[in-house]
């Protein structure tokens, strides 16, 4: 009875013990990982890395820094050639300041604003003097395509791209130097750069002015113009770089961690909200995720949940459009069972006023259990059901794997010049990492995680009237807009759309890619009806639209 009473008396005092042991541990092991994630994050948003563009020499020395740890923290190479996985990104057709000009009457027009050449233009510098209204041999022609507009009107096979390339053809047999096309009427012309185009080149230059600058210096139909035209189109593609390692416990399924290590450079791809010429050291987009992810691949070395294997991902090409996901998810780099896939992107910006996002939270109906298993008091958290969004995890989502996507939330600093390493929440990062380790323990012995789909938020890069419900495949290198998938009980579903089909055309808008499928929109409202052109394999097929 003595014995009893004993044990009954010091069994508080031992679990004490335990638990300021356990405690003093967690402190320990958590010293060292906010070492690590500040040296981490230290480097990877160092000016001399430049912004880590994808294709570019900054994202090659992110991609060996990264590839150094993997491999330093034990992981196996499970790239394709060591722990690197190279890829392409087709840029298609581009036109720069540096080898385009055109100038009227010696006035210099801007590139883009006022005028731009078409994708199937020859590269070539002419001068001569033209009229709109009298076609000489050996001089630059002109082209109003007003005529052939109301003439086509009705006609839903007629093309003006066809129309203009006729033009073309038939101007440089007649001897025309350059033909310069224009529209001085109302009608909607649809005349673009299409980037992916692969038509033959012309054997003269082409350009096409557009109608406010057509307005102010073409608008004597008899007039003389003295005219000055060089076009210069290059195509181009980056070669960019997932970086792969694995954590093999010989169990049946693996769990996908993954964040992207590229950013935006000095701001060349038009993603910057600060304008071009700075670098942008993308700390907390994303060298916080990158970071988390390379400790998150130490620490799991030493974990008891080995009922997974953990394929860790640092992706490039995300701020392009999740380029790099989807093409690991094309062409993986070892068969696994995937279990489900978590996503760091900008972890490192946690504050009373930025809770803790997570994403995914509807993906799997395992995911409630978990959380009530799995908590961390000193987090606010934010969930979040969809598996969508404009991050990584989306590619695994619309594979029918299960995610969850973490999060710190915006702030003045994203996307701008001003992300840097000293303004990240090192010890808010911290406790992020070992949330997530919790997460995964109370997966470990619940099996391969059901798939539930869910209700999507829709991907909107700028703020738009209307919208149909859609997905984009940034990846489409072809004409028009492909979609990756349709949100449930929107329009694109309610309709009929599928994942795959291409749209063409809304209304009287032609678009040959994402940007012009959203300027399309701009000229629609809310309760307006219209009709969607589409490709879905080898079949055009027309749907009615109300928005």
């Amino acid at each position: 009875m003595k014995k009893l009473l004993l044990l009954i008396v010091l069994f508080p005092l031992l679990t004490f013990a335990q638990t300021k042991k356990q405690r003093k541990a967690q402190e320990k092991a958590d010293k060292i990982t906010i070492t690590n994630i500040q040296a981490h994050i230290k480097y990877l948003a160092d000016d001399k890395l430049e912004g880590r563009r994808t294709g570019t020499p900054g994202e090659t020395l992110a991609m060996q820094y990264i590839v150094d740890q993997f491999n330093k923290n034990g992981l196996q190479p499970k790239g394709t050639n060591g722990f690197v996985q190279e890829f392409e990104i087709n840029e298609g057709k581009q036109f720069e300041d540096s080898g385009n000009e055109f100038s009227i009457n010696d006035t210099k027009l801007e590139l883009k604003k006022d005028y731009f050449p078409l994708a199937f233009s020859a590269n070539k510098t002419v001068t001569g003097i033209a009229s709109p209204g009298l076609r000489e041999k050996d001089e630059p022609w002109f082209y109003d395509v007003k005529d052939v507009l109301a003439e086509n009107k009705s006609n839903p096979h007629f093309d003006i791209y066809d129309a203009i390339i006729k033009e073309a053809t038939n101007t440089g047999k007649k001897g025309g130097t350059a033909l310069i096309v224009y529209n001085s009427s109302s009608a909607v012309d649809n005349i673009q750069f299409n980037k992916n185009d692969s038509t033959a080149l012309a054997d003269i230059p082409v350009v096409f002015v557009t109608g406010d600058a057509a307005k102010k210096f073409l608008d004597d139909s008899t007039g003389t113009y003295d005219l000055g035209i060089k076009v210069s189109l290059t195509h181009k593609t980056r070669k960019a770089h997932n970086v792969v390692g694995y954590l093999n416990f010989n169990a049946p399924t693996t769990v996908i961690i993954g964040a992207h290590y590229d950013h935006l450079g000095y701001g060349e791809d038009a993603n910057s909200l600060d304008g071009q010429g700075q670098i942008h050291n993308g700390a907390d987009d994303n060298a916080s995720g990158t970071a988390a992810l390379i400790e998150m691949s130490r620490v799991l070395q030493k974990t008891k949940a080995h009922n997974n294997n953990y394929l860790f991902i640092a992706f490039s090409g995300e701020e392009l459009g999740l380029f790099g996901s989807k093409y690991w998810l094309d062409k993986p780099t070892m068969n696994i069972v995937p279990n489900y896939m978590i996503n760091m992107d900008m972890v490192g910006r946690y504050a009373d006023d930025r809770k803790l996002t997570i994403g995914g939270y509807g993906t799997s109906p395992e995911w409630g259990q978990v959380f009530a298993t799995a908590t961390d008091k000193r987090l606010a958290i934010k969930f979040d059901s969809s598996g969508s969004g404009p991050s990584d995890h989306a590619s695994f989502y619309r594979k029918e794997i299960p995610v969850l996507f973490f999060f710190t939330n915006s702030h003045p600093d994203y996307h701008k010049a001003t992300d840097d390493w000293d303004k990240i929440n090192y010890a808010g990062e911290v406790e992020i990492v070992d949330y997530i380790n919790q997460i995964i323990e109370a997966t470990d012995t619940k099996g391969k995680l059901t798939f539930t789909k869910t209700r999507d938020a829709e991907i909107r890069s700028v703020s738009l009237p209307v919208t149909l419900g859609v997905m984009p495949d940034y990846g489409y290198s072809g004409t028009g807009m492909r979609i990756d998938g349709v949100s449930k009980g929107k329009t694109a579903e309610r309709i009929g759309l599928q994942a795959g089909d291409i749209l063409l055309q809304l209304g009287d808008y032609k678009f040959v890619d994402v940007t012009t499928y959203m300027q399309a929109l701009q000229h629609f409202k809310k309760g307006d009806k219209t009709k969607l052109h589409i490709k879905r394999a080898d079949k055009e097929i027309d749907f009615d639209v109300e928005f």
